[in-house]
């Protein structure tokens, strides 16, 4: 009878912690909205050195998006799985290279990319066949994906980061970047930051 008991407690401890757990990532209904805040999405610190030094972080732990040492994040929402994405990825290297070779952009514009639904190894297959200069980030589980409103790729979110920490989002849409030149000019008017 002590056995069964205990069983049952075993087996009731596992059903909360699963619906604990479960229910943490909630889907949004919609994709992030220009004026509001970024849902809370960590991750993991880069192994590399260079993307570590390049979003100014620590060299381990967990970090959030606002805490990337920039003005302006430009986050793209990609699958390796997407052709949008493979055809756009020449055009999103431009821009990182054009904000990079910019001294005045350098340090306020940052740019990431998560992969929805890829693994660590899909994320690096597509870093290395696109050469992306800048950090990719994994969601195998689409746990990000879902809570940016289960957006279709490739997806740009771009985030102003305020002196006192806070942030807000001046820019979400589907599509690709297309001409670089007009993509980063319209970044940075909407965002304020030149």
């Amino acid at each position: 009878m002590k056995t069964m008991k205990k069983i049952l407690i075993h087996f009731i401890a596992l059903a909360v912690c699963v619906f604990v757990f479960s229910s943490t990532v909630t889907a949004a209904k919609s994709p992030p909205l220009k004026g509001a805040i970024l849902p809370e999405i960590n991750l993991a610190v880069p192994v590399k050195d260079s993307d570590r030094s390049y979003l100014g972080l620590p060299t381990s732990g967990f970090f959030k998006i606002p805490q990337i040492k920039a003005r302006v994040v430009i986050i793209e929402i990609f699958s390796m799985y997407c052709p949008h994405c493979q055809g756009d990825a020449p055009d999103v290297n431009k821009l990182y290279n054009m904000i990079e070779g910019n001294p005045k952009l350098k340090n306020k514009v940052k740019l990431i990319g998560i992969g929805a639904g890829n693994s660590s190894y899909e994320v690096e297959v597509f870093a290395k066949t696109y050469h992306i200069p800048f950090p990719l980030f994994a969601d195998m589980d689409y746990s990000i994906h879902k809570v940016l409103g289960e957006v279709r790729t490739p997806y740009f979110i771009g985030i102003k980061i305020n002196n006192d920490g806070t942030h807000r989002i001046f820019y979400s849409k589907l599509g690709g970047v297309d001409n670089p030149d007009q993509f980063l000019d319209l970044m940075l008017r909407l965002s304020g930051v030149k």
